[in-house]
């Protein structure tokens, strides 16, 4: 199977901040240990939740923005999940700063809805830079990715899901890098103006693999996905990235039967459009 998802690579303007690129191995296997698995306890009043990933939010596609605006102020769950991709492109917290600006709109939205039910946010592969200032001007919390819900007598693997996408050597690289504090540091001191610059770079990139078919690369790996979700004592994995909505039977480990349930795309533009939650 194929990732759906062109993914960002960094733009050539980018090259200057990338620290030990060099030493980084040709792929990136899971071998190495597994990460940090971070738990999260539902409250005990929570009876439904749903999981949401991969609207890639931007000005250009107001009819997405309107059906998630929708989607939020009419969900009856007690808690919604945004596992990553919430945005097409973020290029900072100081975005939100700016008078006008889409960050500052969105973050808007998101902070009347968040005053309603909990809200709970996972970085992707386009919105990693989303920090402090995002949760601050929404009342957001930000999620380690992977972390396990533990809800309704379960414990649920919730990850982006890029991460285990490991055919990807390329972009797995990338993805190295740019998680890195010291890097994103380096990144964020440019103006934002030109961020913005890059973020449209990014974007213009992706829509180019996209329309030449060459911006498909591997899906989540099923031995790292076992691992993952061994570690964690889960016996499902909860993820977006792909592009790929399904449920997987991933095999038999430790007695217990292991899945795997991709969340769809949000994309009101297309034909058939594209929505959902995971309840």
């Amino acid at each position: 199977m194929r990732c759906g998802l062109p993914h960002p690579r960094a733009p050539r303007e980018w090259e200057g901040h990338r620290p030990g690129a060099n030493a980084l191995p040709s792929r990136i296997v899971m071998s190495l240990p597994v990460p940090d698995v971070r738990e999260f306890f539902a409250p005990a009043g929570w009876r439904t939740v749903d999981f949401v990933s991969d609207l890639h939010l931007e000005a250009e596609h107001p009819a997405t923005v309107d059906a998630f605006t929708g989607y939020l102020d009419a969900t009856p769950v007690d808690a919604v999940f945004l596992l990553g991709d919430l945005f097409e492109v973020w290029v900072g917290d100081d975005a939100l700063q700016e008078l006008g600006s889409f960050e500052q709109s969105i973050a808007a939205v998101l902070r009347r809805a968040a005053s309603r039910i909990p809200l709970y946010f996972m970085h992707g592969n386009r919105d990693f830079l989303v920090g402090a200032g995002f949760t601050a001007a929404t009342g957001i919390p930000v999620l380690e990715d992977p972390t396990v819900l533990v809800f309704a007598g379960q414990r649920w693997l919730l990850s982006h899901g890029d991460a285990l996408c490991l055919d990807d050597v390329e972009y797995q690289k990338f993805r190295a890098v740019a998680r890195n504090p010291q890097w994103q540091a380096q990144l964020l001191t440019r103006t934002l103006a030109e961020r913005r610059a890059q973020g449209r770079s990014v974007r213009a990139e992706s829509e180019a693999r996209k329309q030449s078919g060459t911006g498909f690369y591997g899906d989540v790996d099923t031995a790292a996905a076992m691992q993952w979700l061994q570690a964690a004592r889960a016996p499902a994995l909860i993820h977006g990235h792909t592009h790929l909505p399904a449920d997987h039977t991933l095999g038999e480990a430790g007695g217990a039967v292991r899945t795997r349930h991709v969340l769809t795309d949000w994309d009101l533009s297309a034909q058939p459009p594209r929505a959902g939650a995971l309840r």
